[in-house]
């Protein structure tokens, strides 16, 4: 099983992702998402043997009690790019509103699941909701001018779970299940 854990957007959220997508319509190489799959990972975890769910799940339940944080609004909008403007491979929505509480879940879930083996993150956590994929420069110009000159709103949700979900690639793109929920 291919899992991540994640706060998800409500599809209630996804026309406003699809706008902001529509701005890098015209740009060669960029892929966008799914608009109804629009998450923020707290922790990637890969592959990981499926009799090893319930000690994930257990894991990610201690670590969300652990965080304690109560129901909390995010507020999506801006963008964002990884690695960097001058080599694109991911563009991004951020969180204007809800960081320091994804931030307590991120610490929290990290702690649990390193705990089980699995390799810590090697870089800083930036709360995003990755909305395309750049296979090549193509579009960099195009990319780069709406990451610098717009700042989109997306809307606010309010984040009362987290999911563990289980990514299946398949060649339409990524398709998420998920296969555990916490409530916060």
């Amino acid at each position: 099983m291919r899992l991540f854990v994640s706060v998800d957007l409500p599809d209630a959220l996804a026309p406003a992702v699809a706008d902001v997508q529509s701005l890098f319509a015209d740009a060669a190489g960029v892929d966008p998402t799914d608009p109804e799959g629009t998450h923020v990972t707290l922790k990637f975890l890969g592959e990981t043997p499926e009799h090893r769910l319930d000690a994930v799940a257990d894991a990610v339940s201690r670590a969300v009690d652990d965080a304690d944080v109560d129901p909390f609004e995010v507020e999506y909008g801006d963008l964002g790019v990884f690695p960097s403007l001058d080599y694109i491979s991911v563009v991004w929505i951020g969180v204007r509103r809800g960081d320091l509480e994804l931030a307590h879940l991120h610490d929290a879930i990290e702690r649990e699941t390193t705990a089980l083996g699995y390799d810590p993150e090697d870089h800083d956590f930036t709360p995003h909701a990755t909305i395309a994929r750049v296979r090549h420069g193509g579009g960099k110009d195009r990319v780069q001018a709406v990451v610098v000159e717009e700042e989109p709103t997306v809307g606010t949700a309010l984040v009362d779970e987290v999911h563990l979900t289980e990514s299946t690639l398949t060649d339409d793109g990524p398709v998420y299940e998920t296969v555990r929920a916490f409530e916060l």
